[in-house]
């Protein structure tokens, strides 16, 4: 008999069979994975997504900051200033909602502002501590 329970027992065999299965066959993680890629190397190789091997305290901190808190308030602004101007746009004349959109846009600019002076405070502290 099929119903739901089958049908997602099914799928799911289906994912596994399609994605995780064939996985091992195309990464080739130890293989020919120096630093010189050729042409004739036999499989795929996964970098270091933080750059080297080794990597120290500092840098890392420098890397999850501007990636992490710079990338995600950066789209939170971006956000913002698409409901701000969506909001004044379709205001129709009210200018309650105008100012609404407005402030909207004008608080997104000055979050934009702190979120990036204090980023390059921050930076400049750094490089004068020497971390």
């Amino acid at each position: 008999m099929i119903n739901k329970k089958n049908i997602s027992i099914l799928f799911l065999a289906i994912l596994m069979a399609t994605l995780i299965i064939p996985l091992p066959l195309t990464l080739n993680a130890a293989g020919n994975c120096g630093n010189s890629y050729s042409e004739d190397d036999s499989g795929s190789c996964l970098e270091n997504p933080l750059g080297s091997e080794t990597i120290d305290l500092p840098t890392l901190y420098g890397r999850l900051l501007f990636y992490g808190v710079l990338f995600v308030t950066g789209g939170v602004a971006l956000i913002m200033f698409v409901i701000g101007g969506f909001m004044w746009m379709t205001a129709a004349g009210n200018p309650e909602k105008i100012k609404k959109g407005k402030d909207t846009l004008m608080w997104a600019i000055l979050g934009i502002i702190l979120i990036f002076s204090s980023y390059s405070i921050l930076r400049a502290i750094f490089e004068i501590l020497q971390f």
